[in-house]
């Protein structure tokens, strides 16, 4: 399958993807037209002489120094190499090669202004799997991700390091290995190249794709835990949702009564004297809706996002070139913030659905084990998705409600949108725990309705743990099993 740049439409599952080499992506006449008669726009705005930001004037505060134009390549070379100033570990590989997929769409819509012969050497790298490395901290998410797509583009002028198979190596080392000229930028080439939100972007098309999968966990984690706490399944009725039509909600309710369906368990008890379930067994579709809506809105942004023209200033004719704000990640920062809290939360309920098992109510025993005193049964996994959910806590400060002036305060307003994406991610692989330890008590739960069977998709899910761990009669070293579970939820071993 070939992927057409600036053509086709970017999605989530395309950019994946295309960074896994599934389908390629290609330059079409179309595309290739688009690029040059935005190039030839520059050149004329550099032949004419008139000072235009971003092309023949400094940057940021030094925005009213103009530059000759003998002068102008230095220019661009010495942006990369002065806004190349990240610090930290590198980030990972996969989503360095996301950025150069998504710098590469926006640069072909043809309003950046930069050579095909540059566009051309980014594909290269994508191709041949030569992906720089980038530093994880020093953007401020406005401006555009400078630092971060500094790093990212130092290999085209010879400077920075790419990542070979698991190895840095020097793009000076690289470069010639594979016979390639260090390219000479040109006018609105560096800007172009550094301008934009990609870095911000990155983190969160990895992030939506593992919350894909973790929406849709949380609710079988859910399910496993009402069977085992012996729930009613009546608060996910059709009807009841219908009167409040919430789109997350209904999915989830929906999909919870699937998760029931030909339940032997929950048949057993369908005439029991309980009136109800405590709110996080009745209320998982609101709670789990409410992270869906969230999970469903940042996509949604993040599709226009990834399909759109983030640097500046943006070439529109041969006389006028737009110093504009389409760098600013507010857009993205401040919904990545409320995805953040919407992670949270199925951390958040799914802790109280493991205090719940430990209970020892509704035929369960305490702690989840037989022998309670002599052993300490499921005691103590619980204070690990405490700590988890608390710290999950701490990390929904929401960056986007900071700014630092920056640039001499040119800059006087920025998103903090890096910092929101990175925790956005972090606060996934914490749920990612939490979900494991879950499974783990639910599990457990459901041995002591044996005989009685589940739904299809249910019983699955209990085999594949029980592969990895058996049921725990007398008290053994937990953190083996936890892990191994958790090694489960992160390669989507479950059936969801």
């Amino acid at each position: 399958m070939i992927f057409k740049y600036g053509i086709d439409k970017l999605t989530i599952n395309k950019i994946i993807a295309l960074a896994d080499g599934k389908i390629h992506g290609e330059l079409t006449f179309e595309a290739i037209q688009k690029i040059e008669k935005s190039r030839k726009k520059v050149e004329k705005i550099v032949s004419k002489r008139k000072a235009v930001y971003g092309i023949n004037t400094g940057f940021g505060p030094l925005c009213d120094v103009q530059i000759s134009s003998t002068e102008t390549n230095d220019l661009q070379k010495n942006l990369l190499l002065t806004h190349a100033v990240g610090v930290g570990k590198n980030i990972d590989k996969q989503l360095s090669k996301i950025m150069l997929i998504c710098k590469v769409q926006a640069l072909c819509q043809g309003f950046s202004g930069v050579r095909l012969s540059l566009i051309k050497r980014i594909i290269y790298f994508i191709k041949n799997d030569l992906i720089p490395t980038v530093p994880i901290q020093g953007s401020v998410g406005a401006s555009g991700d400078l630092a971060p797509l500094s790093h990212l583009f130092l290999p085209i002028i010879g400077e920075g390091e790419f990542w070979i198979d698991n190895k840095i190596i020097s793009a000076k080392k690289v470069l010639k290995s594979h016979q390639l000229d260090i390219i000479q930028l040109e006018a609105k080439e560096g800007l172009g190249l550094i301008n934009g939100t990609q870095f911000i972007l990155s983190h969160v098309i990895s992030g939506l794709k593992k919350m894909e999968y973790l929406l849709d966990l949380a609710d079988v984690c859910g399910a496993m835990s009402v069977e085992g706490y012996n729930g009613s399944s009546s608060p996910f009725k059709k009807e009841l949702h219908e009167i409040r039509p919430f789109e997350g909600s209904i999915i989830v309710a929906e999909r919870m009564r699937n998760l029931f369906k030909n339940s032997q368990n929950m048949f057993s008890h369908e005439n029991c004297e309980r009136v109800q379930d405590p709110y996080s067994m009745r209320c998982i579709p609101q709670v789990h809706g409410a992270s869906r809506n969230a999970y469903s809105h940042l996509l949604e942004l993040a599709e226009i996002e990834m399909n759109s023209v983030t640097d500046n200033p943006i070439i529109l004719s041969e006389s006028e070139a737009i110093s504009g704000g389409n760098f600013h990640g507010q857009l993205l920062a401040m919904a990545i913030d409320y995805c953040s809290i919407a992670v949270s939360e199925l951390g958040n309920i799914s802790d109280r659905r493991c205090y719940l098992l430990l209970e020892g109510k509704y035929g369960l025993p305490r702690l989840l084990t037989n022998n309670g005193g002599l052993n300490s049964g499921f005691m103590i996994p619980q204070y690990t998705t405490a700590a988890l959910v608390s710290e999950n806590k701490s990390l929904c400060f929401p960056p986007s409600s900071d700014s630092i002036p920056t640039s001499l305060g040119q800059e006087d307003h920025v998103s903090m949108g890096s910092i929101s994406s990175r925790q956005f991610n972090q606060i996934l692989k914490n749920l990612e725990k939490i979900l494991a330890i879950e499974l783990m008590y639910a599990a457990q739960a459901l041995e002591f309705r044996r005989p009685n069977t589940f739904s299809k998709i249910i019983e699955q899910n209990h085999a594949i743990i029980r592969e990895k761990v058996k049921k725990l009669e007398d008290d053994r070293l937990l953190k083996d099993d936890i892990n191994k579970i958790i090694d489960m939820v992160e390669n989507k071993k479950f059936k969801v």
